[in-house]
């Protein structure tokens, strides 16, 4: 049974600048539990609140009202010496890394241990046992200067480490390293989590560190938590029109705005992306469960005799599942393409960017794009559409 490390219960922070009159609310009413052993992702775009989010975790900030409960503590109610102990347990990877300049690695690393009083002895078998860890065993002695971007992140997060903590957070730990050094320290991270159990919430912008990392992901906007769950429901269902832009960023085969706008240039026909979804989505706070999508694309394309040309796609795996996304172009007279289309949409969720001569506008389509119930009454939609009632 899940266990929760962090919960936040209808939390607000506000902030109020002197002299305005009315106060921005950088968090806004937000209620979710983060589980021991989680990978969490918070994402969102710049100024969603959250950053703000995650410090609230270790009360260096205050809400406003709403309580936050950290391993069994509110520390919304504690005092400063109260939350020295919480806060020891609590370690913390930065953007832009946080090294002492004028340390060494190794001496970076012993820091929390000499605030924490910890025996010389113990200290340096610490650190040792730490950078072994982190794969930087021959680097104790060099000076931040001296180390590449990828090195840096892992003295920090051997630092992190160093007290043994029960939570890390990482806020946008990647969002300053190229995509091989990303790989590397994502990699690491997960080993972090996989063979000491310690619980991770990664705050950032990117959803493809989501996908790669997390187990369960938090989407903000404004604020609020406009979505949350597990990683492969809310990538292969996503309900809320910020979770589906974020999607189309990570999920191989989403066409980026320029390119479906090049497709239609080149392609005269209707352009349609499918969504491809290989199971169904268990019902969740959020929404009900929803169907499988994507899985007999060709057997209808064949039955209804439609000209197709595949464009553009492609597959990625999320929680062990396939997700993605095949674009096509369907052309043909309208008494053939519309009933292969309506019946597509009956098996799968599409993405319909329309024709050359009538496109679709790039966000329209996509919030268009809503999910299917799983188990839905396929035959009797039909049948309500033969009536020509509105689907």
């Amino acid at each position: 049974m899940s266990q929760p490390i962090i919960t936040f219960d209808h939390v607000v922070k506000e902030f109020r600048d002197r002299g305005a009159k009315r106060a921005f609310r950088a968090v806004d009413d937000v209620s979710l539990t983060i589980n021991r052993g989680d990978v969490f992702g918070v994402i969102g775009y710049s100024g969603a609140g959250k950053s703000t989010l995650v410090r609230l975790i270790n009360e260096l900030e205050r809400p406003t009202s709403g309580t936050v409960t950290v391993l069994g503590s509110n520390v919304t109610a504690l005092g400063e010496s109260q939350l020295r102990p919480i806060r020891q347990k609590i370690g913390m990877i930065f953007q832009q890394f946080n090294l002492f300049s004028t340390k060494t690695v190794a001496q970076n690393v012993a820091y929390p241990l000499q605030l924490d009083h910890w025996r010389k002895d113990y200290q340096d078998r610490r650190v040792a046992e730490l950078l072994e860890f982190v794969g930087l065993a021959d680097q104790t002695g060099k000076y931040p200067s001296q180390l590449s971007g990828g090195q840096k992140q892992r003295v920090g997060i051997a630092r992190a480490l160093a007290t043994n903590p029960e939570i890390l957070l990482a806020d946008e730990a990647t969002s300053a390293l190229d995509p091989d050094t990303t790989s590397e320290v994502l990699a690491l991270l997960k080993r972090v989590n996989e063979e000491f159990g310690i619980t991770i919430v990664v705050i950032t912008h990117q959803m493809n560190v989501v996908q790669r990392i997390a187990n369960r992901v938090a989407v903000m906007s404004a604020g609020r938590v406009v979505e949350s769950g597990d990683v492969y429901d809310v990538f292969a269902a996503p309900r809320e029109a910020v979770t589906k832009r974020f999607i189309a960023t990570a999920v191989d085969g989403v066409p980026e705005p320029e390119r479906v706008a090049q497709l239609h240039r080149d392609w005269p026909g209707r352009i349609v992306t499918v969504l491809i979804r290989q199971k169904d989505v268990a019902a969740g706070e959020h929404g009900d469960a929803v169907a499988a999508s994507g899985q007999n694309i060709s057997q209808l394309i064949a039955r209804h005799g439609v000209a197709s040309s595949l464009l553009y796609g492609g597959i990625d795996t999320v929680g062990g599942s396939a997700i993605g996304a095949i674009t096509y172009e369907f052309s043909g007279d309208e008494a053939r393409l519309r009933p292969f289309l309506d019946e597509l949409g009956r098996d799968s969720d599409l993405i319909d960017f329309g024709t050359a001569a009538c496109p679709v506008d790039y966000d329209a389509a996509l919030a268009a794009a809503g999910p299917r119930a799983a188990g839905a009454d396929r035959h009797g939609e039909r049948d309500e559409n033969e009536k020509g009632e509105p689907r």
